[in-house]
């Protein structure tokens, strides 16, 4: 079984370089580029986009994914203009990455709102990522994420139903964190699933390495593997990291997800490469387990 595993290595390293080494030395086949040298790929130009792609064949890894914001904005954000030019623009930018996909989401839903007044408004403009990607030759692969409307397993199906381009991202943890059972998740989801992020949680939110949560994290990837799938992005959130905060929403959010008095305070690293390198080895350990 071909198995590829990749890696948010900015987790690892802001500078690209320490990505690189990163990911050399825990023998992974390339990165889910969010951020590099400080810049998100939605704000690469196309001139930053070739030198990565340069670089990164020159060490023989490769983009598999645009590691996007994109749907990260509140459902009430009258201004969608400005997603759907930020989306053509990390189009052009994963093309130039040899990146096969964008990750996304489903925009935030007002807190304490029911998500399902907003269920048309989510697939019209998802509707609109789907209609300026044709043509691409790159997929839209949907994240769920807590608060976002497609939280649970239930409103990730509306989307793949209503809207089958898109594909699926399958994050065990946000499924813990959203109080989703991730077995049931997973079988309702699988065949819509296009690769799998590689983060688990405790049953109180604590994100942990790969094994050791609520995340049923060997036994989706086995079924995953054993149904043809095989591509893994490494997630550790283990440790707070260099620009952590802009990528969780709300200040209780931005704080190390193992903080406080839990289980999770013995995967507590000294630095954020430390912690890269353990999460690297708990899911490598999982897969010879499984394969």
């Amino acid at each position: 079984m071909d198995v590829k595993i990749y890696a948010f290595a900015d987790e690892a390293s802001p500078a690209l370089d320490g990505q690189i080494a990163a990911m050399k030395e825990n023998g992974l086949d390339g990165l889910e580029l969010r951020n590099a040298d400080g810049v998100n790929v939605s704000e690469l130009t196309a001139r930053a986009a070739r030198e990565i792609r340069k670089r990164l064949d020159g060490e023989g890894l490769r983009v598999w994914s645009a590691g996007s914001p994109l749907g990260k904005t509140d459902i009430t954000d009258a201004d969608f203009g400005r997603q759907l030019d930020k989306l053509k623009h990390t189009l052009e930018i994963a093309d130039i990455l040899g990146a096969e996909c964008v990750r996304l989401f489903s925009f935030y839903i007002p807190t304490g709102e029911d998500p399902d007044k907003y269920r048309n408004e989510v697939i019209e403009r998802l509707g609109s990522f789907t209609d300026s990607a044709k043509g691409s030759g790159i997929t839209l692969c949907h994240e769920n994420e807590k608060g976002i409307y497609g939280d649970t397993a239930e409103r990730c199906l509306e989307i793949h139903r209503t809207l089958p381009e898109i594909r699926g991202v399958f994050d065990p943890a946000n499924f813990v964190q959203c109080g989703q059972d991730t077995l049931e998740a997973w079988g309702r989801l699988k065949s819509y699933i296009k690769y799998m992020h590689i983060k688990d949680a405790l049953a109180d939110g604590s994100v942990v390495p790969a094994g050791k949560g609520k995340g049923n994290i060997r036994a989706i990837a086995k079924d995953f593997i054993s149904g043809g799938g095989g591509v893994f992005t490494m997630e550790p959130h283990l440790t707070v990291f260099k620009g952590f905060e802009t990528l969780e929403r709300g200040e209780a959010a931005a704080k190390p997800e193992n903080s406080g008095a839990s289980a999770a305070e013995k995967y507590v690293y000294k630095s954020g490469r430390a912690a890269f390198d353990a999460a690297c080895r708990e899911f490598k350990n999982i897969l010879l387990e499984v394969l």
